[in-house]
This record gives structure tokens, C-alpha cells and sequence, in this order.
């Protein structure tokens, strides 16, 4: 009797919901009509979906996802244990924890050169991605535009489409020749300005540049607050994520420029910076009615972010700026030992890309190497596949990708995922690499592509 009550219960149950597979691009569509409009598109399966699952599947060396394999620096992990035996279990002050605010207030005093008040001038966000969504929430109305430089971090037009906006792509130019990615990716001025008209409100600038690892020189700084110069309405959120890895050339924080203060919203976090990307605390700074666009919409969101992340936050970054020990070898600060660990892992990828006839366009910062792939050839059987998450048809890059990781058994990323479908043939030839792996996976990985019998153009 009882066997049989539940059966009844779950025909019943099976007629009155719908159970969602979905098998194919027009059943996601109408399965998905209820999600608001803003969403369209928004709801399939990403880039990571489908190739971080790939990689388990075939047990490829996943040098895709940009997050590092290891645990953070011994001070952060102690900076954790002391906020949680502190007093630092309730709320945190919404707009900042205070402790950080006044740290972040006399980073960034020190680097642009002025006055921050840690009350107006600081909020803080679960993590930078966070921290962009309160500031385009904040600042965005319907219709209102937003220039991305592609390729471009595939969650910047998303949060643009969730805030209402509308997102006016300019992608870096392919210099050819060039070698390293500074040189490479070249951003042309008057197509940039181009793309301006009096819908828009917004530029989001990442420098260090994620995918390519090029970082914007001075002098395209300058070309940049040159243009927002002539037009009054638009702000610039720039993102650094990558501010402390970088390994020839300088970071220019775009607010340091003159006359750029008031028209900038600089964006970080913690994460890259001391391998604790879990942690999830990121912060913007600026100027009072820019920083209380992240503020104004925070208080309605997560209202304010775990407190003992941010007091161990506050304490990672005073650490950081003193001499740090790293197995026997003293450096001026953690920010040099950073930088130089980094860099030799970058060059480990640039030895196992060149030896399977993968071109690096080498980045001077970040996480990240574009490879040029185009003297591999990509088998035809994978050009004609589609899956849920690619362009149709299919872009090489993907394809490539999906071949490395089946194939070789290492994971790349396409950086057509990056790109627009208008350009995201600029893509085609090319492969993102992570290289923020530890150095024994990076050399298994050399092994792997250096094995491998590629059939070459």
C-alpha cells in the first residue's frame, strides 16, 4: 500500500513538472523563456563548462582556468588564523571593514599620489567580479553603452547586458611580427573613439590584460585619457588585477594620469596577488560618487563581505610590502618574490609551447600566454563538431582545443570565447595558456606537446 501511495505521488508529480534536458540550442531556448530578457544568451553552458569538465574527462593538465595550484604565502595563511580567533565574526561595515579600507587608503595614496579617504573613497566586494557588477549596477541606465577592448574577460558583456546595458566592442589590432604581446596587440586610437557616441557611459580598461598579458604602455595611457578628455560623460573603470605580476616594463594606474582622478574607478583584489583566489575579496577605489555606485548597490546585495577575510587581507597586504624569505633567498618584498616566481613559470610554458611548434606571443604580465597555433593543422572531424558553449560553426581555436585536450591531454583556453562573434575570427589561430601552475605540472605538460607527433602545415 505504501508502494503504491508513492508511485500515485510520483505520477502525479511527473505530470505536473517538466524535467529540463537540454539537448539542443532551440530546446534551451523555450524551456528558458521565463528568465528575464536580460539573460538571453546568458543561460547556456560557458567556456569553462565545457572544457574544465573535458579535462577531468580525458585527464588532461588543465593549463586553462587562471588559478593557481598551490597554497598562499605562509603569512596569509597565519593573517586567516588570527582574524578568526580576533573578534571579526560579525557583520563587517558594509561599504569596508575599516582595517582594510584604511590599508587600501594608504596603498593607493602612495600610487596616485594623493589624499583617499578610507569612508568615501574605498569599498570593498566579493571578489573584483563583485565589485564590477555593484559599479555597473550602479552606474549603467538602460541603453546605456560600455567600450570593451577585446579580447576581453567574457564577464565584462555579461555583467554589462545583466546591468542593462549595451556593449560596443574594440578589439586590439594583431601587429604581425611582433613578439612580445605588448607589441602585438596594438589598440588603435581613432577606431577606440570610433566606437564612442553620446549613449556612452562607460570603458572598461584591464591592464594588465587579461587574455593577452599585454600591459597597456604610458604612452596608450595617455591616448586613452586623451579621448576621455573630449568626452565629459564617460567614466573608466579600470581593472588590475594584475597590478603585482608583472616582469619588464611598468604598471600605469590609469587614475595616476592627469585629470583621469575623477573620471576613474580602479578595481582589484586579492585573489591573484596572494593565491587565494577562494577568498573572494576584491575593492574599488576612486572618487566618492564613483565609489558609491559599488557602495549604494553592495548594501542591497551581499551587504558586506566577510569580515575576517577582510581583516586578513588588511594584514596580507601590509605583510607583503616588507622582505620576505622563500626557501633560503631573502627578497626586497613578496611583490619581487611574485613577480620572479611568475616569470620563470612563464618561460617553462614558453619552452613547452615552442616545442610543439606553438608561437608565444610573450606576455609582460599576468597569468596568461597566447600561443599561435598556425603552423598546427586542427583535424577536420573536430572543425565539424558543435557543442552547447562554441560558436557555430565551430572556430579553429575551439577546435584545437578540444583536439589538445582529447589528443595531446593538455587543456588550453580559446580565446574566441573572449571575442565577439563579429571578430572572433581574430582568434582562430591562436591558444590561452595558463601558466599559473606549479612548475612540475607546467614540465609534465612540456612533455606532453613535446611528445605528441603534430601533423604541421
Amino acid at each position: 500500500l505504501l508502494f503504491a501511495s508513492i508511485l500515485s505521488i510520483k505520477m502525479r508529480l511527473s505530470s505536473a513538472f517538466t524535467i529540463i534536458r537540454p539537448q539542443n540550442r532551440s530546446t534551451r531556448s523555450r524551456l528558458f523563456r521565463t528568465l528575464s530578457n536580460r539573460l538571453d544568451g546568458l543561460d547556456k553552458p560557458t567556456v569553462w563548462h565545457e572544457f574544465s569538465p573535458l579535462a577531468v574527462k580525458h585527464g588532461a593538465i588543465n593549463l586553462g582556468q587562471g588559478f593557481p595550484d598551490w597554497q598562499p604565502p605562509d603569512f596569509a595563511i597565519s593573517a586567516f588564523q588570527t582574524a578568526l580567533e580576533g573578534n571579526n565574526n560579525q557583520y563587517a561595515r558594509s561599504a569596508a571593514h575599516m582595517k582594510l579600507a584604511k590599508v587600501l587608503s594608504n596603498k593607493y595614496g602612495k600610487r596616485l599620489n594623493r589624499s583617499i579617504d578610507p569612508e568615501t573613497m574605498v569599498a570593498t566586494a566579493c571578489g573584483c567580479t563583485n565589485a564590477l557588477y555593484c559599479a555597473l549596477q550602479g552606474l549603467l541606465n538602460p541603453g546605456d553603452e560600455v567600450i570593451l577592448i577585446e579580447p576581453a574577460f567574457d564577464i565584462y558583456h555579461a555583467q554589462v547586458a545583466m546591468a542593462g546595458g549595451k556593449a560596443r566592442f574594440v578589439p586590439l589590432r594583431p601587429n604581425e611580427g611582433a613578439k612580445s604581446a605588448d607589441e602585438y596587440y596594438a589598440l588603435d586610437m581613432e577606431e577606440l573613439e570610433s566606437a564612442i557616441s553620446e549613449k556612452t557611459k562607460v570603458l572598461i580598461l584591464n591592464s594588465p590584460h587579461n587574455p593577452t598579458g599585454k600591459i597597456f604602455s604610458r604612452e596608450e595611457m595617455m591616448g586613452i585619457s586623451d579621448i576621455c578628455k573630449r568626452h565629459e560623460g564617460l567614466t573608466v573603470i579600470s581593472d588590475e588585477v594584475y597590478e603585482h605580476i608583472i616582469f619588464e616594463g611598468e604598471h600605469v594606474s590609469f587614475a595616476r594620469l592627469p585629470d583621469m582622478w575623477e573620471k576613474t574607478l580602479t578595481l582589484s583584489s586579492s585573489g591573484k596577488t596572494f593565491s587565494n583566489t577562494g577568498w573572494k575579496v576584491g575593492w574599488a577605489v576612486g572618487p566618492p560618487h564613483l565609489v558609491k555606485a559599488v557602495a549604494a548597490v553592495q548594501q542591497w546585495v551581499n551587504f558586506s563581505i566577510a569580515t575576517p577575510n577582510q581583516e586578513a587581507i588588511a594584514d596580507c597586504l601590509v605583510k607583503a610590502e616588507e622582505p620576505y624569505v622563500r626557501e633560503g633567498e631573502t627578497y626586497g618584498s613578496y611583490y619581487e618574490y611574485l613577480s620572479e616566481s611568475y616569470k620563470e613559470k612563464r618561460d617553462l610554458l614558453i619552452s613547452a609551447l615552442l616545442s610543439a611548434n606553438i608561437t608565444p606571443i610573450v606576455p609582460n604580465g599576468g597569468f596568461f600566454i597566447i600561443g599561435d597555433t598556425s603552423q598546427l593543422v586542427c583535424p577536420d572531424s573536430y572543425l565539424n563538431e558543435v557543442t552547447e558553449a562554441s560558436h557555430v560553426p565551430m572556430t579553429r581555436d575551439w577546435a584545437l582545443s578540444r583536439f589538445l585536450t582529447k589528443e595531446v591531454g593538455v587543456t588550453a583556453i580559446p580565446p574566441s570565447a573572449f571575442y565577439s562573434p563579429s571578430t572572433c575570427h581574430l582568434a582562430g589561430n591562436t591558444l590561452r595558456f595558463a601558466y599559473c601552475k606549479d612548475n612540475g605540472t607546467i614540465k609534465e605538460a612540456h612533455e606532453r606537446l613535446a611528445a605528441y607527433k603534430f601533423d604541421e602545415q
